[in-house]
């Protein structure tokens, strides 16, 4: 897949070949974002060009200043990985900024869509843009009559509840990783590269990889995940705790990201780890002793190797 990052007024170095396009900002590339980009996808074979998305970056609301974005399902990388995927040929990358957010819907059409030479494009259902999110999609199929097909894709819905990036934020942050799963058709991952730590789970058999995150991703609710391990090229399974570590009282807890990886012994020290979310156990709590933990672990493991067999026989 080529990827082209784009900035506003458009400099184009050399020409463009007809496309089709997605467009939105795609932030965890779920089930509706999918449905979007494969209808673009769909219409591309249909016109005999190639399929492409638009995406932008950074997020909107960061830019106008509408509520901070620090955190993300699907950083850049990440979302672009799962375009190709996808089957994506062209990623256009938009740099958002004011200057860009100030184009009219006109403007947006005549200077930006009609210079790629768009020929369909497709987008969800509550999609906006230009200046103060005056246009729509009905807009985008007016401007764009005689020159580019338009087709807005309807809301996917999941358990009877429309999907969306708010929604599935929320089920995060709650610790609902299987219900996140539901909506992203795949289970929530991040990915951190393993940093020293202060190598308490050895002392007491439950060896950890602390995790030092690649990029902002959204961490889930705190608590103790059953988890799906890659690290070089190798899937592995064990229990990811997130939180404060709470029975060891540190004078300054800071929240941490662990991983025990069952049957596993070896030093991962800078390794890059990607971390699959696949059930949660149960939340963090302080123990009245290491005893008391370590017996707890033990639980956990046997309910985490439990779970897993009981999907493998599924």
């Amino acid at each position: 897949m080529e990827m082209i990052h784009l900035s506003y007024p458009l400099e184009l170095k050399s020409p463009v070949q007809p496309i089709t396009l997605a467009i939105g900002y795609f932030d965890g590339v779920h089930l509706g974002h999918r449905a979007v980009i494969e209808k673009a996808t769909q219409m591309a074979e249909e016109l005999g060009v190639a399929p492409g998305v638009m995406t932008f970056h950074p997020h909107p609301r960061e830019v106008l200043g509408k509520s901070p974005v620090t955190r993300y399902l699907t950083p850049l990388s990440d979302k672009l990985q799962c375009f190709e995927e996808l089957g994506v040929q062209k990623a256009y990358v938009m740099h958002f900024d004011h200057q860009f957010a100030s184009l009219s819907k006109h403007q947006f059409v005549e200077e930006v869509l009609v210079p790629l030479q768009v020929q369909g494009i497709t987008v969800g259902f509550n999609f906006t843009f230009g200046r103060g999110a005056e246009g729509n999609g009905e807009d985008l199929v007016l401007l764009g009559k005689g020159r580019f097909q338009v087709e807005v894709v309807r809301p996917v819905s999941g358990n009877g509840l429309s999907i969306s990036s708010t929604r599935l934020r929320k089920m995060l942050h709650s610790g609902q990783v299987e219900e996140a799963g539901n909506i992203l058709g795949r289970p929530y991952s991040l990915r951190g590269t393993v940093v020293s730590g202060d190598r308490r789970g050895r002392t007491i058999g439950y060896p950890t990889a602390n995790l030092e995150l690649q990029d902002p991703f959204i961490i889930p609710g705190t608590g103790v995940y059953i988890v799906r391990v890659q690290v070089n090229d190798q899937i592995h399974y064990g229990m990811m705790n997130i939180g404060f570590r709470p029975t060891f009282h540190d004078s300054e807890p800071q929240k941490t990201l662990e991983v025990h990886l069952f049957d596993v012994d070896k030093d991962l020290y800078g390794s890059l780890l990607k971390v699959e979310f696949l059930h949660f156990l149960r939340k963090e709590v302080a123990f009245p002793s290491v005893e008391a933990l370590i017996h707890q672990l033990q639980a956990d493991e046997r309910n985490a190797r439990s779970w897993l067999k009981r999907q493998s026989d599924a």
